[in-house]
């Protein structure tokens, strides 16, 4: 059993976010044991004195695609169809299972180092990336993405269909739950009706949950209407993807319409800010989505659109983003955002006993050292964490009670050897 003692501690009490002051929290393998401002009577194995430091929740990114760090600027400049085509494509198709290794672990480091304990990806090979979470000991939402370059292939003769219910079945839990595996289509301006429907038939029968992008431009989204005649989410309710529980990334352009079949479905909407600016794309209509009462999560993207996986970055862009652009400084909350960013990604991922420090959750706990000049003085901990608060400002990373990130180093992940494989597959890439 470990004890973090003499800490401030971040709770969610009654709906809103305070900091216990001078607090113990006490661990007892993968699960929170004792939370309060006394010394618990119980002696502990191990004690750590965190004088200085605030223990809040580990950091959820609801969308990305790690091993993307290996195009980390590839393409700046362009918008999203042309950057796709002209400069992620070409550069993925090389990419092979030691460079999906090698990405993925740089993308923990990256993610560890900033208080993330948890993400959703979405990228090829998830095999190869289940295999890097669970020796890295983070937790992830993991799939293989249905795209359809065939109009008339047949569903039982998708090998990427068959490749995603394997997955599901070889994965689905792994690490005593660190790893699940969700289903996922990647779009729809990639797919076609009858795959998209039987694939959701599929996530449905394997209990499994769904992960797609959504309306991320105007582009995107009236293309769909012109083609089908309906919005994208009009378009997968129709085809019941929307049935299984669903994050659905960036829903950039989407209609009233939309927001009620959001609301309706119980979708997760997940905002990617940094990217869909960088890439011209918009913003989600936060305010709209939170007072339809939709359950609202943040996402970096990948880190070729992005450029970087740092989810305080996230809460900060969104909260002045939206308070500039509808002149409100009411219009997004610090408690919403680290809402956002804690217990809502837990939920969309459908993670239970997690997202929040409460005896009996899971202990996945992130340090801040409180004690830098720009999170001095410590007047509004909720508003200092999303307006003044940087990743580097973790000084720990716990996952299930297991420290893997502390002070620099990556307890679970060899360092020398990732830089090492990243520098032989950014060679053999851009050679």
């Amino acid at each position: 059993m470990l004890l973090l003692k003499h800490a401030h501690i971040l709770l969610l009490t009654g709906g809103r976010w305070q900091a216990l002051e001078n607090g113990y929290l006490g661990i007892d393998g993968s699960a929170i044991r004792y939370i309060g401002r006394q010394r618990p009577a119980e002696p502990y194995d191990e004690e750590k004195d965190m004088t200085g430091h605030l223990l809040m929740p580990g950091l959820y990114n609801l969308h990305t695609h790690a091993a993307m760090v290996l195009l980390r600027g590839v393409g700046s400049g362009l918008p999203l169809d042309r950057w796709l085509h002209e400069a992620m494509f070409p550069v993925e198709a090389k990419l092979t299972e030691e460079d999906i290794s090698a990405g993925t672990r740089l993308a923990m480091m990256e993610m560890l180092a900033c208080g993330v304990v948890s993400f959703s990806d979405m990228y090829d090979m998830p095999h190869i990336t289940a295999e890097a979470v669970l020796a890295a000991g983070m937790k992830a939402n993991l799939n293989r993405p249905l795209l359809v370059f065939d109009e008339d292939e047949a569903y039982a003769d998708s090998w990427r269909a068959q490749k995603a219910a394997d997955f599901h079945r070889d994965y689905h839990g792994a690490g005593d739950g660190r790893v699940l595996v969700d289903y996922a289509i990647h779009a729809e301006y990639t797919s076609f009706a009858e795959q998209v429907r039987r694939h959701g038939e599929a996530c449905k029968a394997a209990g499994a949950r769904m992960h797609l992008h959504l309306s991320e431009t105007v582009k995107e989204h009236e293309a769909c209407k012109a083609r089908n005649g309906k919005t994208p989410a009009r378009w997968f309710y129709d085809l019941g993807v929307l049935d299984s529980p669903t994050i659905a990334a960036h829903c950039v352009a989407v209609e009233p319409e939309d927001v009620d079949i959001l609301r309706e479905k119980g979708v997760t909407c997940v905002h990617n800010p940094s990217s869909n600016m960088k890439l011209g794309s918009g913003f989600m209509p936060l305010p709209a989505l939170r007072e339809a009462g939709i359950n609202l999560a943040l996402g970096t993207d990948g880190a070729a659109s992005n450029n970087n996986l740092n989810l305080f970055e996230e809460m900060h862009l969104a909260a002045v983003l939206h308070n500039g652009y509808t002149g409100d400084p009411t219009a997004v909350s610090s408690n919403e955002l680290l809402s956002m960013a804690t217990v809502n990604g837990a939920r969309g991922q459908g993670r239970l006993n997690c997202g929040e420090l409460a005896v009996g959750n899971k202990a996945d706990i992130i340090a801040l050292n409180m004690d830098a000049p720009h999170l001095t003085p410590a007047l509004d901990i909720p508003a200092l964490l999303t307006y003044a608060a940087q990743g580097s400002d973790v000084a720990m990373t716990m996952v299930d009670g297991k420290i893997l990130y502390e002070k620099g180093e990556f307890l679970t992940i060899d360092y020398e050897r990732t830089k090492h494989d990243v520098r032989r597959s950014i060679e053999r890439l851009y050679s």
